[in-house]
């Protein structure tokens, strides 16, 4: 018998914290999972605006770079099994370190980015995205999600938060990720 582990990664957005609640209930949900979970905290993006390509890809330098220091490390032959869980630039990060590693891994993407599917191999994954977020356009995340066969869960009139600014049905939302979350774990 294996003495072996689950690790579940946490990985956030620009501004959007691991204490924030997508990040924070799928956390919870992994620990209820029997995963050891892990946060990263990113610091100290660039100034810019959303949608800017320029921008957008200063901060995912700046990501790649803290997650790969945070996650250095790692033993990840002491775990059997091992989830990415992230958020906007987290969601590319978090993709293009599975890859480069070469780490078998399952990977849960809140609102990632278009940019984030360039680096996501044929692996596990599954995607949560709203229709009216800023930083990404709905036709580019349903078009990777269909191209890489990742299923998608879309959130109507929903903003980057996976939120539309009604307390209901954003509590809806929320419980109805973690369920996704859950099974999926």
């Amino acid at each position: 018998m294996s003495d072996k582990k689950k690790l579940a990664v946490i990985i956030p957005g620009i501004g959007y914290t691991c204490d924030r609640s997508l990040l924070y209930y799928a956390g919870k949900t992994a620990q209820e999972k029997n995963y050891e979970v892990m946060r990263i905290r990113f610091e100290n993006f660039p100034k810019g605006e959303k949608g800017d390509p320029e921008f957008i890809q200063q901060c995912f330098i700046q990501a790649q770079h803290q997650l790969a220091v945070q996650l250095q490390d790692v033993e990840w032959s002491r775990y059997k099994k091992i989830a990415f869980i992230a958020k906007s630039v987290g969601t590319a990060a978090a993709a293009d370190y599975i890859s480069e590693n070469g780490i078998e891994a399952k990977l849960v993407l809140f609102t990632p980015l278009v940019e984030t599917f360039r680096f996501v191999t044929p692996q596990k994954a599954i995607a949560f995205h709203g229709t009216a977020d800023p930083w990404a356009k709905t036709d580019g995340v349903v078009g990777a999600c269909e191209a890489l066969e990742i299923p998608l869960y879309l959130t109507e009139d929903a903003n980057h938060s996976l939120e539309t600014g009604h307390v209901k049905q954003d509590l809806k939302t929320l419980k109805d990720a973690m369920r996704v979350v859950r099974k999926y774990l």
